[in-house]
């Protein structure tokens, strides 16, 4: 009579421990590989709130076609002293406009970094941007320009000429040195004119 071989049906105490033992195994191994991992540092970043809206990527021309419309002239400078805080407004527009913008009345929809750029790369990124932002409606962006920490002399190199810049475009109603909160003397915050009908409200 032949002896019968006991196997062990699936579920049964014996695969239970089997299981078992992988997962230890499985364990020890997850265990002696993460051994010197130490764990991240808290960064001190602190992450962009509905306040501060993500740049508008540049947009880069593919060859054969025409890039922004760049009229506007290295050779047009407005007056500031060092340390004055920029300020335009554009000539039939009520003061009262200035104080709001100032004042933070209208949300900054859209802002252009310009950090690291040459001034070429510059006025044609700053076109791109009011072009951009007047297109999908928006009334107040802002300018990063830096505060020329170290640039020669400590003045930001493309403060004076984004001023200019922006000064020249039909569509900027006004401009002013941005809040602290808001990047200070190293950004500027521009009204650009309704779309509808030019209107400041």
């Amino acid at each position: 009579m032949k002896r019968r071989e006991s196997k062990s049906k699936p579920g049964s105490a014996t695969d239970e421990g089997a299981v078992s033992k992988i997962d230890d195994d499985d364990a020890a191994l997850f265990r002696d590989a993460v051994r010197d991992v130490a764990p991240l540092i808290a960064s001190d970043k602190i992450p962009l709130t509905a306040r501060h809206p993500r740049p508008i990527p540049l947009q880069i021309q593919p060859d054969g076609q025409t890039a922004p419309d760049d009229s506007l002239s290295d050779h047009i400078s407005l007056e500031m002293e060092p340390g004055d805080e920029w300020e335009f407004l554009r000539s039939g527009v009520s003061r009262q406009t200035l104080r709001k913008l100032r004042r933070g009345y209208w949300k900054i929809q859209a802002q252009l970094d310009l950090h690291g750029f040459t001034r070429d790369n510059a006025r044609l990124a700053l076109v791109a941007f009011l072009n951009s932002s007047r297109e999908r409606g928006f009334r107040c962006v802002r300018v990063i320009h830096g505060k020329g920490l170290s640039s020669r002399g400590g003045e930001p190199v493309l403060k004076t000429r984004i001023g200019s810049w922006l000064s020249q475009r039909d569509d900027v109603l006004a401009f002013c040195q941005a809040r602290p909160e808001d990047g200070g003397s190293g950004a500027v915050l521009v009204l650009i004119k309704s779309p509808v009908a030019g209107t400041t409200k």
